[in-house]
């Protein structure tokens, strides 16, 4: 029986997936919580065998950070991150944090005991990542300029998108000029803005 932690802030979604989880018949549900800053802790109390992480959280908490925090604490935990969001930036980040397993809420539950079955055998299961339409025949943008275009989209500066890269203040600009040409857009905010309202990224997470 595999025991199973829910982290999510939907009372509705916790009670679905526990329910399905439960009837499975190979899964048990040892706990639930809404904000993923609490993650770590029940993990260190229960001990489960997997974590089912929503990427927003209760209180702002995010999702993507707790999977790191518990990664790195309880390396043996398999986690599956779940959103109803199609922020293009979630998968490769959430694998860079250690997930096994990412699935968006629209999809069935039995899609959900799927993904479950596929990471507790030992494999991983992630879908395709999404990517921005961008005129025929432009090259897509790198891993390095979503970075950056992400901490543009939470309105930092250069000079801190530099700090938090590593990298130095003019290769910042280079990125964004890269960007911009890729795109068709003139200005760095610009491009902000539609990337965010059009829900391409979520500066909150």
């Amino acid at each position: 029986m595999n025991k199973v932690l829910i982290v999510e802030d939907h009372a509705s979604m916790r009670e679905s997936l526990a329910a399905a989880l439960t009837a499975a018949g190979d899964f048990s549900v040892v706990g639930e919580v809404s904000n993923a800053d609490y993650a770590l802790d029940f993990c260190k109390h229960l001990h489960p065998d997997l974590v089912l992480m929503d990427v927003c959280t209760e209180g702002g908490a995010s999702g993507l950070k707790a999977v790191e925090a518990i990664h790195k604490s309880c390396g043996e935990i398999k986690i599956i991150v779940m959103t109803a969001f199609d922020e293009i930036t979630y998968i490769p980040r959430a694998q860079a944090a250690g997930a096994n397993g990412f699935v968006y809420k629209s999809r069935s539950l039995n899609d959900f005991l799927a993904v479950a079955r596929e990471v507790m055998a030992g494999g991983s299961s992630f879908p395709e990542p999404k990517t921005i339409p961008l005129p025929r025949g432009e090259a897509p943008l790198t891993d390095r300029e979503m970075e950056v275009l992400r901490l543009m989209c939470k309105h930092m500066t250069n000079k801190e998108i530099a700090r938090e890269l590593f990298i130095s203040e003019n290769t910042v600009k280079y990125h964004k000029a890269n960007m911009l040409g890729k795109t068709g857009f003139s200005k760095a905010v610009d491009l902000a803005f539609y990337m965010i309202s059009n829900g391409w990224i979520n500066p909150l997470y």
